[in-house]
């Protein structure tokens, strides 16, 4: 059974995304929040698997909850998927930074939703990588690192992890990076995530933006072929 907390300020839809998840099987709410700190609270508390969250919230914001809940939570960290109003919008691409799993539009249709967990439960992308990378691309030249990249946290990884990080940056799936290291899917999600733990990652999302920031890869590029081929 997969437990998710709801957080949103907004009644009616708190109410509604909770009645959603009660009804659908393999689904049961963990708890419902209408604040940051209501959320922060709930999460350590509970311990759920999802975390739906407004990613603005009055007070303490989404954002700033989302990093509150990644670094007290204990091993496994809850996925946190960001409710947002529009997909290329600055707020979100803070939340991928900041170790946010997804974001889904208030508008998403309530099969799609469901199904959007069901997938973050798992640990996939709740949507295309090309999607995460059009967002990067947007903001990634307009923000400003909280400090300069550290080639030795890089330095960490294998020629092979490499590789996948790369690749993740550039938009592709585990099953096109498994053709193109010519290596199975599972080989490649394991890499990815020695690659997370490494870097102390919380999300795909985020190893896609530290991609970008640590100038391994750059916007406009393509995919080049691996060292390791």
């Amino acid at each position: 059974m997969t437990s998710v907390l709801i957080v949103d300020d907004q009644v009616l839809i708190r109410a509604g995304l909770a009645a959603l998840v009660r009804a659908a099987p393999g689904l049961e709410v963990a708890g419902e929040a209408a604040t940051g700190e209501e959320a922060v609270e709930l999460a350590a508390r509970c311990r759920p698997d999802v975390v739906l969250m407004d990613i603005r919230l009055p007070g303490m914001s989404g954002i700033a909850a989302l990093e509150r809940i990644l670094a007290e939570a204990a091993e496994p960290r809850p996925r946190v998927v960001m409710l947002t109003v529009f997909d290329l919008d600055q707020y979100v691409y803070a939340a991928l930074r900041s170790g946010a799993s997804g974001f889904l539009l208030k508008d998403t249709p309530p099969e799609r939703l469901l199904a959007a967990v069901g997938l973050i439960a798992e640990g996939e992308m709740l949507f295309a990588p090309s999607v995460t990378r059009r967002l990067v691309e947007a903001f990634a030249p307009r923000t400003e690192p909280p400090a300069p990249a550290d080639p030795a946290r890089l330095a960490a990884l294998t020629a092979r992890e490499t590789d996948v990080l790369h690749l993740v940056g550039h938009g592709l799936t585990n099953g096109e990076i498994a053709a193109r290291l010519v290596v199975s899917v599972a080989t490649v999600k394991t890499h990815l995530n020695r690659v997370m733990a490494k870097l102390g990652l919380a999300s795909r999302a985020q190893a896609v933006v530290l991609a970008y920031e640590s100038g391994l890869v750059r916007p406009g590029g393509d995919a080049p072929s691996p060292a390791g081929a």
